[in-house]
């Protein structure tokens, strides 16, 4: 029996959430409103930066809130979560034995995507995602070859998360570019968007099916957990 309400944790950040909402709403095959599936989104904008925490600039963790978020889904009659961030599944296991619910678990459904579709693929995310490893360790675990920035590639994706989206500016597109460009040399036949941010670049800019979204992937695997059927999505 297929749960019947989806539990978004969010705000982490707003925009994404916002989107997040909005692929799951346009990509589920329906005749009428009630062939949706029924959500409560929690969107605590507040929550502290879970990549300044997980790279020690900040004492503030993030965990706690966002525990007591998921109990407040379930409370509410949430039967599963999604988590749109990537960086916040760095606390997946230790959030997924607080509470009574499953969730979704973006990263290891992206990875699992891009072998499907290619041998290495390239990661784009923040730093805290990369530095933790969080798709590197996934890609090891299902036998993907991965590749990420180097070290002043990965400043740029850092500047266009924080200084570009997260300001509600647009993205610098030739940085973007030239990023993805060195990690297509290095072989990658498909390139990860491992950061919820960089999903709104491959919307706005309306980018290619070279880029795997990790919110897409999310957004699919959450309206097949609740019976649904996804229309829409590339490569389907």
């Amino acid at each position: 029996m297929p749960p019947k309400m989806l539990g978004i944790l969010g705000g982490l950040g707003p925009m994404a959430t916002v989107y997040f909402y909005e692929l799951v709403t346009r990509h589920t095959k329906a005749a009428c409103d009630q062939d949706h599936i029924d959500i409560i989104i929690n969107s605590r904008a507040t929550t502290p930066d879970r990549t300044r925490f997980i790279l020690g600039q900040s004492q503030d963790d993030p965990f706690d809130i966002m525990a007591a978020d998921a109990a407040r889904l379930v409370t509410f009659g949430a039967e599963m979560l999604a988590i749109p961030c990537n960086t916040a599944h760095y606390f997946y296991d230790r959030l997924n034995q607080t509470i009574p619910v499953p969730i979704l678990n973006m990263v290891e459904e992206t990875v699992r995507t891009a072998k499907q579709r290619c041998d290495k693929v390239g990661i784009l995310a923040t730093s805290g995602t990369i530095e933790t490893r969080t798709y590197q360790r996934q890609c090891e675990a299902q036998g993907l070859a991965c590749e990420v920035p180097c070290p002043a590639d990965q400043q740029k994706i850092m500047d266009i998360i924080y200084k570009d989206i997260k300001q509600g500016k647009p993205a610098d597109r030739q940085a973007f570019c030239e990023v993805s460009d060195h990690l297509r040399s290095a072989g990658c036949g498909r390139i990860i968007l491992g950061c919820t941010e960089l999903s709104l670049i491959k919307r706005d800019e309306h980018l290619d099916s070279f880029y795997i979204d990790s919110m897409e992937v999310l957004a699919k695997h959450a309206i097949l957990a609740f019976g649904k059927t996804p229309i829409g999505f590339e490569e389907d």
